[in-house]
């Protein structure tokens, strides 16, 4: 194989490949030995098929195999040995190919620029740590308290009243008759709050213990029972317990119910939970200004093909008339998020930084545990769409990048108040509208740009097409 680059400046490289008959001869005789073992024609024994009657049957068939075969494996051999790392897929053309012919073909491709990666030391930002007010935690944990619905069970002669649980079994019916779903035991409702039929609950006012109740209501138009839907129906209620409301005692037997140790735990837990609700905002913050650092290195030159794509990202979904109007600032986004991109992989090239699988494992583990009950859901949606896993790999790879400039870059640390934390979200939100209220997230590295892409080829589609028949 012989490689000569056309061009040696700029970005943008055509590599001329010459590979001999001679060459092509091998990969086309290894093919037909391939295709011997498992050809069977009329008049042949199984693998004793000669080679001139292969060639007349399946010639172009093999022929298209063997010149994809030749494209990939030498077209990846030149971009590698001349160093050249793509920024898109490259374009192979064909000059000359054919059975018992040389091989001429092109690669066009456009390189990534050189980045001058500065020394980061000296990038400078600020780290938050919320400092939160014992009034703060005491105010929270009060708040779960009132939901824990604690109740406590009055004497039979005292009558139910709103904010009172009344627990009944009933029996209902339509027009004299029993349905589907018409019965129920020991059902508990919170009078007041209007969450079992609308307008029933209302109706157990005034109600006490032992008592029979006939209950008037109007079926649900989303009642599982499509037949029964909107139907007035008639519900006979065996009141079995009238229930008050009873304020939660917040000591440690509270606390250890909750899943800590006592009171002082619990205390401690949901500080740090009140404080980890302002930490991813407060974090993002710190990683802006370490980005808008970054942006003050040197890169040569932004390869126009990424920012095309990128402009396609950014405009996704939007007419064309509000394309073109935009243009100019989609295009400046789309430099500046490929140049941030490209930083942080050369960044995380220099470093060898590297993403693990249990490293993934455990980031589609958080996402579980952020959609209980939606566990299965997720999980599939992973395995099905692996481009999602991709994505999902590279925002595990930017973090580490990120983390690790953090270790070694100035962070300013400031120890601030939950109103101080609220006031500089606020101002940050606001200023990020400002500048772009359509901006997307512009720290997504898209690791595309430094893959090695397979090479998009010209060839005839006869030849592409055809396929080798192993009967």
């Amino acid at each position: 194989m012989k490689v000569t680059i056309e061009n040696k400046k700029g970005l943008n490289k055509i590599l001329k490949v010459f590979i001999d008959k001679k060459t092509i001869s091998t990969y086309m005789d290894e093919k037909y030995e391939e295709i011997k073992k498992t050809a069977v024609l009329k008049g042949f024994r199984p693998g004793k098929v000669p080679k001139e009657i292969l060639s007349r049957q399946f010639g172009k068939a093999i022929f298209g195999e063997v010149l994809d075969k030749v494209l990939k494996d030498t077209s990846t051999k030149a971009i590698k040995e001349n160093q050249i790392k793509p920024a898109g897929q490259p374009k192979i053309d064909l000059k000359t190919y054919g059975e018992n012919k040389d091989l001429e073909y092109t690669i066009s491709v456009t390189e990534l620029p050189n980045v001058e990666i500065k020394s980061i030391e000296n990038i400078k930002y600020d780290e938050y740590h919320v400092k939160i007010d014992p009034l703060e935690t005491d105010k929270r944990i009060k708040e779960i308290s009132k939901n824990q619905n604690n109740f406590k069970e009055v004497d039979k002669d005292i009558r139910s009243s709103e904010g009172n649980l009344v627990v009944f079994d009933y029996k209902a019916t339509i027009d004299g008759k029993e349905f589907t779903g018409g019965e129920g035991k020991n059902t508990q409702l919170v009078l007041g709050k209007d969450l079992f039929i609308k307008g029933f609950d209302k109706q157990l006012i005034g109600v006490k213990k032992d008592e029979n109740k006939l209950v008037n209501a109007l079926l649900p138009e989303n009642y599982p029972q499509k037949e029964f839907a909107n139907k007035k129906a008639k519900f006979n209620c065996k009141i079995i317990a009238v229930k008050i409301p009873e304020e939660v005692k917040i000591d440690d037997e509270f606390a250890k119910n909750l899943g800590a140790k006592d009171l002082s735990d619990l205390k401690l837990l949901i500080s740090k939970q009140i404080n980890d609700e302002y930490k991813n905002s407060l974090d993002a913050i710190g990683k802006n200004q370490i980005l808008k650092e970054l942006e003050k290195f040197k890169v040569d030159e932004i390869p126009e093909n990424l920012i095309e794509e990128e402009v396609k990202i950014l405009s996704q979904g939007m007419k064309d008339e509000e394309i073109k109007k935009k243009k100019k600032e989609f295009e400046k986004n789309a430099e500046k998020r490929i140049k941030i991109g490209l930083i942080l992989n050369k960044f995380g090239e220099e470093n060898k930084i590297k993403v693990e699988e249990n490293e993934i494992q455990a980031e589609v583990q958080k996402q579980l545990r952020m959609m209980p009950g939606q566990e299965k859901m997720v999980m599939e949606f992973y395995q099905k769409n692996p481009s999602a896993l991709a994505s999902l790999r590279g925002n595990v790879y930017e973090e580490k990048i990120i983390n690790l400039i953090k270790s070694k870059a100035k962070s300013n640390k400031k120890e601030i108040t939950k109103k101080e934390a609220e006031k500089i979200i606020e101002d940050a939100h606001k200023q990020d509208h400002d500048h772009n209220h359509n901006k997307k997230e512009e720290t997504k590295i898209v690791k595309k740009h430094t893959k090695t892409k397979k090479a998009q080829t010209a060839a005839p589609k006869h030849i592409k097409s055809k396929k080798v028949s192993k009967k």
